[in-house]
């Protein structure tokens, strides 16, 4: 899975998502040259979602199935 820019140039390249015991590890390269390692905590997982609406939500889920 690749993160781009507003350019479509690749920020971020995810290569594994894996349980950690602080939370979901994020494992992937950066500017396609440095590896990164991200913990998302269970605290900002749950701020993230506060984040999102109702219309957020619904948009994301239809987002599966665009075929862009």
């Amino acid at each position: 899975m690749n993160l781009l820019n507003l350019d479509k140039t690749p920020l971020m390249e995810v290569t594994a998502f894996e349980r950690g015991e602080d939370g979901l590890l994020i494992k992937g390269q950066i500017l396609g040259s440095m590896p990164i390692t991200c913990v998302l905590s269970p605290a900002e997982a749950r701020a993230a979602l506060a984040q999102l609406g109702p219309r957020m939500i619904w948009y994301l889920f239809t987002l599966l199935f665009r075929r862009r």
